[in-house]
């Protein structure tokens, strides 16, 4: 199986199954001298573990990451040395039993059938690669990404749940990683809604989806190169390999196709500072495929998690006519823990447009 790389100068190769000893990560490309500790590589997995509340999966992985290579230890910090990095997160809570059933049976709306007409065979214990497992890997590495662009903060927060959504008067980033808000969103009033939306969705077995808004501000200008190098084209390819993920937009995104030109087109007045100042935001902080110096707002929508305990019909793997309930521990709602995922991907595709913009014009 190919295609386990993404990026050109920051390059990030994911390893491992979601039932077997370990997943895990190597970052090639990453310049030598970036400070970090293992617990900021830590605290984005820590968002992103399960069994943090019951409208996640109640799978138990405590997720703590080994950093196996490329890097030295510096007073109570660690330095990249420039070298390949290896980060590896073992499994220690699989439940393989759980998946007994279905090893024949195809899922509706997984990977099932589309892995076995492939390679003639799948991982039917929790889809293996094609599990959302292995995002964990990905923001180990958009971790270390974040520590690329000098300045660069990039935050995530849900900002719908089905025919849910928030209300952005309320918007608060403290609140999305309040110890009380188990929905990452940044409205306070949206927890109880949420709460009681999705028990209700949970006791009837069944599942949601989501969107989440990725931010990141602090990212230069001139990032990003026409025609087929575009920073929001790398951005959108990222956000849509998470797993679920069946839309992305850029800045008012589809909207955009409501409006008229002189509402969408962002001018633009004389900064203090002599750059250009933009009067509003609709491009979402790139045009032509480059960034302006705005904050980069991108949106992804959550399909509902497929493996639900509402019986659906579908075939064996011997053509036969089957109906399928899918047993285990499953999210009720996969994109509440797609948040920080976003934020990683969003954040290794800016790293590595930053590092080809600096080898292409010698800037950054």
């Amino acid at each position: 199986m190919s295609h386990n790389t993404f990026g050109h100068l920051f390059r990030v190769t994911t390893w491992g199954e979601s039932h077997g000893p370990a997943i895990g990560c190597i970052i090639d490309g990453c310049p030598p001298g970036i400070h970090f500790t293992r617990a900021e590589i830590q605290a984005d997995l820590d968002r992103r573990r399960p069994g943090q509340s019951r409208f996640v999966t109640q799978r138990r992985e405590p997720d703590e990451v080994k950093i196996l290579s490329g890097v030295m230890e510096k007073g109570d910090s660690l330095v990249t040395t420039g070298t390949p990095i290896s980060m590896l997160i073992e499994n220690l809570d699989q439940r393989s039993k759980d998946y007994g059933e279905i090893a024949e049976r195809y899922r509706p709306g997984h990977a099932d059938y589309t892995y076995d007409v492939k390679y003639g065979l799948r991982d039917y214990r929790g889809g293996g690669r094609s599990s959302a497992r292995e995002t964990a890997a990905r923001v180990a590495a958009g971790a270390l990404a974040r520590k690329v662009v000098p300045g660069m903060v990039v935050r995530a927060a849900l900002i719908s749940m089905g025919e849910k959504d928030i209300d952005r008067a309320n918007w608060n980033w403290d609140f999305v990683h309040d110890p009380d808000n188990p929905f990452f969103t940044p409205d306070p009033q949206s927890v109880p809604v949420f709460s009681d939306y999705l028990d209700g969705i949970r006791k009837a077995g069944s599942s949601v989806g989501a969107v989440v808004e990725v931010v990141a501000e602090g990212v230069p200008a001139g990032l990003g190169a026409p025609v087929y190098g575009k920073l929001d084209q790398d951005i959108c390819a990222n956000l849509m390999s998470i797993n679920a993920v069946k839309g992305v937009e850029i800045g008012i995104g589809f909207e955009a196709a409501r409006i008229r030109g002189e509402e969408n087109a962002d001018e633009m007045r004389a900064g203090n500072d002599g750059r250009p100042r933009f009067l509003s935001n609709n491009a979402g902080g790139i045009l032509g495929g480059i960034s302006t110096g705005q904050p980069i707002i991108a949106r992804f929508a959550v399909k509902p998690t497929s493996s639900i305990l509402t019986p659906r019909r579908s075939v064996d793997r011997q053509g036969a006519e089957v109906e399928i309930v899918t047993k285990g521990r499953h999210d009720p709602c996969v994109g509440i823990r797609a948040v920080p995922i976003g934020e990683a991907m969003v954040a290794c595709a800016i790293a590595d447009h930053y590092l080809r913009h600096r080898g292409q014009t010698g800037q950054g």
